[in-house]
């Protein structure tokens, strides 16, 4: 198998339309801002010495607070506690998120530079019901622009339902464990468990 060099991959994908080229922006403008306040879930992408790492973030309204138009803050809501993304963030700051609508087949995708902080007034900010996140990470906005349909479109990502016969996550677990890991309890107990440590 032959892989491809810079010059030849452009060479074999030839240049890009002007919509993809003038989309791109640097900060908040009056649409992209409408967009990503709209947006309830993202994946934050980032990358460190042991490689790459991406997950999802959600919450029930705006999946990031704007600070300025061109700095935004994402909340770190309770998750594994494994906290792959932010060890990355501190060490390497870079950073990518993709923003998605459920019905909407577009993608909005930021890249910027991410700091953690536990600034107590920050986390405040996003305080639900008593809880606040451990920690924001405060993203400087490098680009800011939306990402082509199509491959939504090809996924029927929002008119179908492949969820049939999936393994759960106990059913991962045991496997890797060689069935000593108790997953048919850990998948019972799990609705009961994530209600009470949502926030």
């Amino acid at each position: 198998m032959k892989f491809l060099t810079t010059e030849t991959l452009e060479a074999l994908y030839g240049d890009p339309g002007e919509a993809a080229l003038v989309k791109v922006a640097d900060r908040l403008t009056p649409t992209y801002r409408a967009w990503i306040m709209t947006s309830r879930f993202c994946v934050l992408t980032t990358v460190g010495p042991e490689g790459t790492d991406a997950t999802p973030r959600g919450d029930d309204g705006p999946a990031v607070l704007e600070l300025d138009p061109q700095t935004l803050a994402l909340p770190d809501w309770r998750g594994n506690m494994r906290i792959d993304s932010l060890r990355n963030i501190v060490r390497d700051g870079r950073v990518s998120l993709m923003f998605m609508v459920p019905g909407s087949n577009n993608v909005v995708r930021v890249n910027g530079e991410g700091r953690v902080t536990a600034d107590a007034d920050l986390c405040a900010r996003f305080e639900k019901g008593g809880a606040q996140p451990c920690t924001v990470t405060v993203i400087r906005i490098h680009e800011v622009y939306s990402q082509c349909a199509r491959a939504v479109m090809r996924a029927g990502l929002w008119s179908r339902d492949d969820s049939a016969g999936l393994p759960s996550v106990g059913d991962m677990l045991r496997e890797m464990t060689s069935g000593e890991f108790d997953g048919e309890s850990y998948d019972q107990d799990w609705a009961t468990r994530a209600a009470k440590t949502m926030w």
